[in-house]
């Protein structure tokens, strides 16, 4: 395994990071009588198995059903409490004491007395910014059990807007962030500048859920895989995460044993494979261009204002990019679960789909971005006639 100090924590974080919400048993808090004897001892394989490959950083949240009394089980009975680091993420609350009950009631179902790691889960808008980091906020609270000796080190997860997260990187109250959990993939690359920014301020940086939200790598149409080769497109887009210097670690989701194992025979290409990410990335680039336009998905990501300050809440510049991933790489499955959940109030799919692009007027929108109103509405229809049929519906 390959080690990286994670930023300012000073902390040695192995590259490929142990996620634990795929090997829970319920979305629901049961009793750990409840809880079925191969659920348990399945997710118990897995923890030892990320042992012995030497990923000895254990992810999971209170939001995660079962997953931390299962997983605090299993690591008691798989190695002593110096052996690993654990983290767990806490959504933040109106109340900071309330913030606090939900952290102890966390350690208790971890079963230990400390976490290395507590991030607080969710700074997703202004709102929640705001509820963090105000005076006597969850970030002040979250300090004080640092002070405690229950918590080491802070940071937070966002999947809200680029302004959002750069905000909460530079806030210096209450001493700040330490690190972040954040979405950077080969797929998305609109959060860069949250990476340069973090390295700015020697944060740690843990990339969220790389293979499903990269794209649904783990379940790649063709025309990826064969624009990837000789890499997997897991591989491609692990190593190409990892390439980047400002980040430290990537989640692994692991459900079974064999999950880990594309990505633990990814990292001999991190060595020597700087030359073959480039002549992917090209190639990956040139195909986009063919069939879109574009030599990224993101290609006018910037272009647009945010989905809150466009005419029918339409979220342009995200239905353009899964449509642009759709056309260009065959990500069809991908776009289309991912274009059902606007409209939803899903906090990291927010805004409305294209459904109703042609009713507003969407003239100064269209403007700003160099495109004519009628051209951006029938890229909004064509989005939607693509992306809006059901997933599976066509495999892309």
């Amino acid at each position: 395994m390959i080690y990286r100090r994670f930023g300012r924590t000073g902390l040695q974080m192995p590259v490929l990071s142990a996620g634990c919400m795929r090997t829970m048993h319920s979305w629901q808090v049961h009793p750990q009588s409840e809880i079925p004897p191969a659920s348990q001892l399945n997710l118990t394989a897995i923890a030892a198995r990320a042992l012995e490959l030497g990923i000895n950083h254990f992810e999971t949240a209170r939001g995660y059903g079962t997953s931390e009394m299962q997983l605090g089980r299993a690591l008691k009975t798989l190695a002593p409490r110096d052996a690993y680091i654990l983290q767990t993420k806490i959504q933040p609350t109106k109340d900071p004491a309330l913030f606090r009950d939900h952290f102890y009631d966390s350690i208790a179902r971890l079963g230990v007395e400390r976490i290395d790691l507590l991030a607080i889960h969710g700074i997703n808008d202004y709102q929640s910014l705001w509820q963090v980091c105000r005076p006597g906020g969850c970030l002040a609270a979250a300090r004080e059990l640092q002070k405690e000796g229950r918590a080491g080190f802070i940071g937070f997860s966002g999947h809200g807007s680029l302004p959002v997260i750069l905000e909460a990187i530079r806030h210096e109250k209450d001493g700040g962030f330490d690190y972040l959990n954040l979405h950077w993939y080969y797929v998305f690359q609109g959060n860069s500048p949250a990476l340069e920014e973090a390295a700015a301020h020697d944060m740690g940086v843990f990339i969220i859920s790389p293979t499903d939200k990269g794209g649904m790598l783990q379940h790649p149409p063709a025309r990826m895989r064969e624009l990837c080769s000789p890499l997997s497109p897991i591989a491609f887009n692990d190593c190409w995460c990892l390439s980047r210097p400002e980040v430290h670690t990537i989640s692994i989701g692991a459900s079974r044993l064999d999950d880990f194992d594309e990505h633990v025979n990814a990292l001999p290409h991190l060595e020597d494979g700087g030359t073959l990410l480039a002549g992917i990335d090209q190639r990956c680039r040139r195909e986009m261009v063919r069939r879109t336009g574009h030599d990224r998905p993101e290609g006018l990501w910037s272009a647009f204002p945010p989905w809150s300050a466009t005419p029918g809440y339409i979220n342009i510049p995200f239905i353009l990019w899964l449509h642009n991933l759709a056309r260009g790489w065959g990500l069809v499955e991908y776009g289309r679960r991912r274009y059902r959940k606007l409209g939803s109030d899903v906090k990291w799919v927010p805004g409305n789909n294209a459904a109703a692009a042609g009713r507003y007027n969407l003239g100064a929108v269209a403007a700003g971005a160099g495109i004519e109103p009628e051209e951006l509405v029938r890229q909004l229809g064509e989005a939607h006639a693509l992306l809006g049929h059901p997933p599976g519906s066509e495999t892309g």
